[in-house]
């Protein structure tokens, strides 16, 4: 039966049914609609629309025997509805085995509005009289094996579209996008990987003139979630579906869709259909790889943003061939769920040479060694011919270089905390090293070269402190150096300055020549230099010794955070005196007042620490205690036994526990926290770029399920993977709060 000849029977079967609705209805239904449906059917269909005027949503399930049920809802119109409520059933374990969807406006006044579509969305501006438009979704559905559909799973499923509709009537479609994508991809990460997922997709439009939208026509293989996944696309790019008609034939699904661009026009042109076929079927199959992702909204919003860029810089509408790869999804799938900071930082501004790096990595080409890394920073910036021109070189290869770093460690199924630290930290020095040498020269032709009263040569030298003089950097680490040359004299060029009015030119240029693009990334903090801030850059040797002297002006904090101090470039000389200057102040045997360092240590939790939050670092039994117990013991022991005298946090509780200044049970327990707490902590910083993200989420929130699934934890049920992650921190600083406190309690 046509939707023509429907009308009337419906008209004259059904006299509750109000005329206007029958015949909106009946103008925008398909004629299989109409066709696969009896008149009582659709009759009870009409009916549940004019449910909704007190109502966002309106649900009724029919069990049709056998697992399978018949789901129609109605509600009014919101922009990526449709893929929002397949997700959903997806979600809960419901394969589409058909559908059809009608979009239709009950009452149409003649003062409604036209059509408007702002920031992309459509909405239509009609009088509050008529409700605006709606929808009418009848799907045939079957439940999935160990998925039953019970009456009281049907209850949670109308309770959370209820939810989601009221999101979408806010205007918060990312947000309902954002629960449903969670919901979905939990469920298909226990669910068995389809291993057609890559197979090919068959799309063709169609643009009739009775029509107001264009026909898409999609045949591909069945996958768990493929509706939503393909809707949902459709909806990234701006596309609306106005009606839709569901099959399922045997493994492969037959769909017609009704749709517009963003403007509310048909999809015409070669250009732009294959534009929205490729993005289309990219994300739809990049859908099925967020069981990778720990945030998989993030993903697939940063994959939907890379291929608007890579298409805006491709000609014509194709795509690498290695972006269409299943390896290529699943390892961008962990990329770009895991960090908002590495899209902003690279993949937006450097795309050109990400895909390159991304190739590259799928090859499993091992890190560069650190003298390889020296020469090609040498070499690269050599071609150069102004300052500038080797200055954007040497930053751009430590970008390129650094993401390849945090790459790698992502995708380490261990985690590793050492190897990334130190390949981190030999970046780190490299780079210094090179600045050095490129700031050297270009100051070269002005002032000349630095000479000792005598008429030697006068050395340089940087050293490492904190985590980069330990060898322990991790995300968002800056790089804390201290410059120091040898004494007095003058440089010998035609503008003549004395040696520490250079080399405080020399220390500026350095840190103005490395970039850091975001706050603490390779951002170089001379704070813990003599005096502070108030201090100059570099310090002559002998003004080092007079300061670190046991009746100099050194605080007993700053005795502390020299035990991190190591050489990393300049004049190795030079670098060997300013060691033996540290381990005469630090390790000198002279006494140290434990109680005001405890003092100071609970100083730093009444001004660092929010009540009511745990810092991963400042809190009681946080990555502080376990450095400050390591450094304490290696003030009060150093001095006598030379082995102590490590920058390396892990090497002094080896060290400590071979000397039995630390008990097996001990040493184990603080070093096992401290891999936990850095790995926490550099999981917290990768999100944004930040150092100082070091608070943890509130526990049961979306973002401290993402903070397991970042560490790691995949359990099936997300829920239970964030709770191993609460335990192991309870576990980790209860741990190691006691032993500070036993160890270190205050004497009288």
């Amino acid at each position: 039966m046509t939707p023509r000849a429907l009308q009337p029977i419906l008209l004259s079967r059904f006299p509750d049914l109000r005329p206007e609705t029958v015949q909106a209805y009946c103008g925008a239904m398909s004629a299989e609609y109409a066709a696969g449906y009896s008149p009582e059917d659709i009759a009870g269909h009409i009916r549940l629309t004019g449910d909704i005027n007190g109502a966002a949503v309106k649900v009724r399930i029919t069990n049709q025997g056998n697992e399978h049920y018949e789901v129609v809802i109605a509600a009014r119109d919101y922009f990526s509805e449709f893929a929002i409520i397949t997700g959903l059933l997806a979600a809960f374990g419901l394969d589409i085995q058909e559908g059809a969807v009608t979009t239709f406006v009950p009452k149409r006044p003649a003062e409604a509005a036209r059509p408007v579509f702002p920031g992309g969305r459509r909405r239509l501006a009609l009088s509050a009289a008529t409700g605006g438009p709606r929808i009418l979704d009848v799907f045939r559905v079957r439940a999935l094996p160990a998925h039953r559909f019970a009456p009281s799973r049907q209850d949670q499923f109308r309770a959370e579209l209820e939810l989601l509709v009221g999101l979408l009537s806010q205007d918060q479609y990312q947000e309902a996008r954002a629960r449903v994508n969670r919901r979905l991809t939990e469920f298909l990460s226990v669910s068995p990987a389809s291993p057609a997922r890559l197979q090919a997709i068959d799309i063709s439009f169609e643009n009739r003139p009775s029509l107001n939208w264009t026909a898409m026509d999609i045949q591909a293989p069945d996958t768990p979630g493929f509706l939503y996944a393909f809707s949902n696309a459709l909806a990234m790019r701006g596309v609306t579906i106005h009606s839709a008609l569901i099959r399922t034939v045997g493994h492969t699904v037959h769909d017609r869709f009704g749709v517009t661009d963003r403007h509310g026009r048909k999809i015409v042109g070669a250009r732009a259909q294959a534009g929205l076929r490729i993005t289309a079927v990219l994300i739809k199959q990049f859908t099925h790889c967020l069981a990778a992702a720990p945030d998989p909204a993030k993903a697939l919003a940063h994959f939907d943003r890379m291929l608007d860029q890579i298409l805006g810089q491709t000609p014509g509408t194709r795509l690498p061939a290695f972006l269409q790869e299943q390896a290529t999804l699943d390892l961008l799938a962990r990329l770009f769920g895991t960090s908002d900071f590495l899209w902003e930082d690279f993949l937006r501004i450097h795309l050109d040479s990400l895909l390159p790096v991304l190739q590259d990595f799928k090859k499993q080409s091992p890190p560069l060694e650190k003298a390889a890394l020296a020469r090609l920073l040498r070499r690269k910036p050599a071609g150069a011919d102004t300052h500038e021109g080797r200055k954007q070189c040497v930053n751009n290869l430590k970008d390129q270089e650094l993401f390849r770093i945090d790459m790698r460690h992502l995708m380490d199924p261990q985690a590793r905390l050492e190897p990334f630290s130190l390949a981190l930290t030999d970046l780190a020095e490299v780079v210094l090293a090179e600045s050095l040498r490129a700031c050297r020269l270009h100051l070269a032709d002005r002032f000349g070269s630095p000479r000792l009263s005598g008429g030697k040569p006068c050395g340089f030298a940087m050293f490492g402190l904190g985590k980069f003089g330990g060898r322990e950097m991790g995300y968002a680490s800056d790089i804390e150096v201290l410059f120091a040359y040898d004494g007095d004299g003058r440089t010998d060029g035609p503008e003549s300055l004395s040696n520490g009015e250079y080399f405080e030119h020399l220390c500026q240029e350095i840190m103005r020549f490395i970039e850091a693009k975001e706050e603490g990334i390779f951002h170089l903090d001379v704070r813990l230099r003599p005096h502070g801030r108030k201090g100059l850059l570099a310090c002559a040797q002998g003004e080092l010794g007079s300061y670190y002297s046991p009746s100099g002006l050194a605080a007993p904090l700053e005795r502390q955070a020299l035990i991190k101090l190591r050489w990393v470039a300049g004049s190795q000389a030079l670098g060997g005196r300013v060691e033996q200057l540290r381990d005469r102040f630090v390790y000198s045997g002279a006494p140290w007042d434990v109680n005001a360092a405890l003092e100071l240590r609970r100083r730093q939790i009444r001004e660092l620490v929010t009540p009511g939050t745990v810092n991963v670092k400042q809190s009681p039994g946080g990555l502080i205690d376990i450095e400050y117990a390591a450094q304490y013991l290696q003030i009060l022991h150093g001095a006598g036994h030379p082995t102590l005298r490590t920058p390396s946090t892990l090497d002094a509780l080896a060290a400590l526990r071979r000397l039995r200044f630390l008990s097996p049970s001990e040493a184990t327990g603080l070093s096992h926290a401290y891999r936990f707490l850095r790995r926490l902590i550099d999981a917290l910083r990768i999100v944004r770029g930040n150092a100082r993200d070091l608070v943890l989420p509130v526990v049961g929130s979306e973002e401290f399920t993402f903070l397991a699934r970042r560490m790691g934890y995949h359990a099936p049920q997300w829920k239970t993977a964030a709770t191993q992650l609460r335990r192991d921190i309870e576990r980790h600083m209860t741990r190691t709060h006691k032993f500070f406190t036993k160890r270190f309690s205050p004497t009288p």
